[in-house]
């Protein structure tokens, strides 16, 4: 089971969503997007949040707004974390998460500890959390098969961008090739006129 929360607060909408236990957080590690930011509170037991950003925003675009609405969420739905002031709150994009076979179901590492960033939670807001809460949906969807369809669209934009760059450089070559042979023929014609010129010189020596 998935839970999937909207984040109201700017235009467009933000979606944001976390696993019901530490083995739908597994299969949320795993099968991951790209687009995806992962929340959790720092040194403490709680809920794996992500958000999914809108391609080509980056970790750093993320909305002041949208941020403290995950972290306030990750707050909440951590057993100790939710009784605590000024608690951490890690954040790093989904490619950065680091699984290995000795970790426990649920646990996980990062690739490079510099795109981990950190925003601090003074304390629950109870208008937040309650917003966030009234957008709850629990779906059980097929986290593989949307992974796949998302990537195979990937490798469709992919390809249409590679012939799109490929059809621009024949059209370049060919506008090139076009522009050489204008040039060699109009040499070619200064050439014809020069030597037309001295056949009527030769012709009025002659005479």
């Amino acid at each position: 089971m998935v839970f999937y929360f909207t984040s109201e607060v700017v235009s467009p909408l933000y979606t944001i969503y976390m696993g019901k236990d530490k083995y739908e957080n597994e299969d949320l590690i795993k099968y991951g997007w790209p687009e995806d930011i992962w929340f959790h509170v720092d040194k403490l037991s709680s809920a794996h949040v992500y958000l999914r950003l809108p391609k080509g925003l980056t970790i750093d675009g993320i909305p002041k707004e949208v941020l403290i609405d995950c972290a306030q969420l990750v707050k909440n739905n951590s057993i100790q974390g939710c009784k605590m002031n000024n608690i951490n709150v890690v954040y790093t994009p989904w490619a950065n998460l680091k699984k290995t076979g000795g970790m426990d179901v649920g646990q996980i590492g990062f690739h490079r500890q510099k795109e981990v960033k950190l925003v601090v939670v003074e304390k629950k807001v109870n208008e937040i959390v309650n917003r966030l809460e009234k957008t709850k949906e629990e779906r059980s969807p097929d986290l593989a098969a949307e992974k796949e369809s998302r990537d195979r669209e990937e490798r469709t934009e992919k390809k249409t961008q590679i012939q799109e760059i490929k059809r621009n450089e024949r059209e370049e070559m060919k506008k090139k090739k076009e522009l050489e042979e204008l040039k060699s023929y109009s040499s070619l014609m200064k050439s014809d006129n020069m030597t037309t010129n001295e056949d009527g010189n030769d012709s009025d020596d002659f005479m």
